[in-house]
């Protein structure tokens, strides 16, 4: 999967500054995304935070390990 140029913690910041009132295009011109990158974005961390986000990746991470010592045991 390709990685992407800007971290999550950046997309969310990006899109609080949608929810504040900055137009879309200014967004869009601003940070150089397309419009459907933005509003996929959105459908995807609305409502998300940053602490919200980094828990997440923790219980991902946790997950994982988790799957990974049952595949080990099986």
């Amino acid at each position: 999967m390709r990685k992407s140029r800007f971290t999550e913690e950046q997309i969310v910041g990006i899109l609080k500054e949608g929810e504040a009132g900055v137009p879309v295009t200014e967004l869009l011109r601003r940070h150089g995304i397309s419009r459907a990158t933005y509003f996929n974005w959105r459908s995807k961390y609305a409502g998300t935070t940053v602490p919200e986000l980094r828990r997440m990746k923790e219980l991902e991470a946790e997950n994982a390990a988790i799957k990974d010592v049952l595949q080990r045991k099986l």
